[in-house]
């Protein structure tokens, strides 16, 4: 069982400033915050969401850029015990209306910089006013002004209740394979629970600094790059854009970063990119943690070749889960698995008919712990078929080996099979990935007039590749590896392959496209 020293947020925002007042928390650009300063700020800002009406249980929005106004705001609603519903910022409009009217949000938190997805919401939805962090040049009574309200001298309001542990945190929304997204309610145990266990995973001591480039909005990175360095008195570089990255390693360098996260598309362009030789001698990284998707075999070997003084953990999670589920440890490693289950964490991997496997097998992961989420918000049927006995049911496809390591093979909803033999698309993408002009690639199954499934691989080049290789010669070169059974009917190439906000292919786009194409006359040479 895991032990917490916090009931919620705000808790560990009042021990630090009682603790360790002047300490820098935050590092953003030239500006610092320590912990007395964010708390004052914490305070203010839920004096103001106080008189707005803003109450235990209140759910509000945040659609904001990486800022302190994000973790200021998130802290704020917590100390009133209101849910915040952090948002992905790429989304659009529409996709923010329903989700602001599932959640029933009163408040929204946005940039400036998304005001023509997010202006109009007020016309459209329940929530009473928008509170613009930065940069916006219409307020009134329901456009308010974040500096404004932050120029408040201090707080007034005595609040003598905060949340208990078992309150609901956030609302995350995953965005799913089909259908509209599901809000994920997390509570403060779900999400404490995650950031204890990585603590112990991790080794993290007072000293560590994050770097934060990543959008706060996703599960991952608010939990385990914000939240954790907060619980455990840490520090953290706030960078506002991804872009130019150049400036995330200039920060990493200059702001003395020892924990460093990121995505496969990351790790895959510092493999590539012409490093600095300063950096490479002066940088105190001890640790990269990827996560979001798999990392192929052959980045985490040339990854580990070219940074030879910290150590690259690739884990596994899911919103749902709070959302780390597993890690490959700082004392061994192994090649193409997510480690084992977080301290205080359970895996199974189970057949349909929810009966554990034996090792090695293939089936479906379940997780069990204090990271399981409460449920999906409107949707008892859905928790219902997720949450089984206190267990999540992944949808992901995997393997544990007999020291509990667990190996990915695949999402369940993305298992092909053909003539009734199960294919794994993950095992034929790690074999495109070894082929030195592929950037991306990204295989799918496409149901045959017959009711059968075709193997259809996506393959984006590495840009600079002067002569890529043809469909003919890739196939020649997978038949040297795969079985023929498992190598692709057709292979389509893209300029650029569709990826959410962390770089994970979106499939599911792959597969409302070639829904759309008569793939008996396509020409599997054609860019699109």
């Amino acid at each position: 069982m895991l032990g917490y020293n916090f009931q919620n947020f705000y808790e560990m925002v009042e021990h630090n400033a009682k603790e360790n007042p002047k300490k820098m928390l935050l590092f953003i650009d030239k500006q610092k915050t320590s912990n007395i300063e964010l708390k004052q700020k914490i305070d203010i800002l839920a004096d103001f969401l106080y008189e707005f009406g803003i109450r235990a249980g209140d759910a509000a929005a945040i659609i904001v850029a990486n800022s302190e106004e994000f973790i200021v705001s998130l802290l704020a609603l917590s100390k009133l015990g209101a849910v915040s519903v952090p948002i992905n910022t790429f989304l659009k409009r529409e996709e923010f209306e329903h989700i602001l009217n599932d959640c029933g949000a009163k408040l929204l938190f946005s940039s400036a910089a998304y005001a023509k997805e997010t202006k109009k919401l007020l016309n459209s939805t329940k929530i009473e006013a928008i509170i613009w962090t930065e940069g916006y040049e219409y307020y009134d009574d329901k456009n308010l002004n974040y500096k404004t309200i932050m120029s408040r001298q201090k707080s007034v309001y005595s609040l003598t209740k905060f949340p208990a542990i078992d309150d609901i945190a956030c609302i995350v929304y995953t965005s799913g394979t089909t259908g509209k997204p599901k809000g994920a309610m997390l509570s403060y145990r779900n999400m404490l629970s995650n950031m204890v266990a990585a603590k112990i995973a991790f080794r993290i001591e007072a000293n560590d600094r994050f770097i934060v480039y990543l959008p706060m909005f996703h599960t991952f990175t608010l939990t385990i790059m914000v939240l954790l360095p907060i619980y455990f008195a840490s520090s953290v570089v706030v960078i506002k854009s991804v872009f130019p990255f150049s400036n995330i390693l200039k920060q990493t360098l200059l702001k003395r970063v020892t924990i460093f996260l990121g995505v496969p598309t990351v790790y895959n362009a510092l493999i590539k990119a012409k490093i600095p030789w300063y950096f490479m001698w002066f940088h105190r990284v001890r640790l990269y943690i990827s996560g979001s998707a798999p990392l192929s075999e052959k980045s985490l070997s040339d990854f580990s070749k070219k940074f030879t003084r910290g150590i690259l953990l690739e884990g596994y999670g899911l919103s749902e889960c709070s959302p780390a589920v597993a890690v490959n440890r700082l004392e061994k490693q192994k090649p193409l698995s997510v480690g084992p289950a977080l301290p205080g964490y359970e895996i199974k991997i189970v057949d349909d008919e929810m009966m554990e496997l034996p090792t090695g097998e293939v089936g479906e992961i379940i997780v069990k712990g204090d990271c399981a989420m409460r449920g999906y918000l409107n949707r008892p049927e859905a928790t219902a078929e997720t949450l089984i006995n206190g267990w999540v049911r992944t949808g992901d496809l995997g393997k544990l080996d007999e020291e509990g390591f667990l190996f990915i093979v695949d999402r369940k909803k993305d298992l092909i099979i053909s003539k009734g033999i199960n294919i794994y698309p993950r095992e034929i993408e790690e074999i495109l990935y070894q082929l030195s002009d592929i950037e991306t690639a990204a295989v799918i199954g496409k149901k045959s007039e017959l009711g059968d499934e075709d193997v259809v691989a996506f393959v984006q080049f590495k840009d600079g590749v002067n002569e890529p290789m043809s469909e003919l010669q890739i196939k020649k070169y997978l038949k040297q590896h795969l079985a023929n059974f498992k190598i692709p009917k057709h292979i389509f190439f893209a300029k650029e392959l569709p990826k959410n906000a962390t770089g994970k292919v979106l499939k599911r786009v792959l597969k409302e496209q070639l829904a759309g194409m008569d793939i008996k006359h396509a020409d599997e040479s054609e860019i699109f």
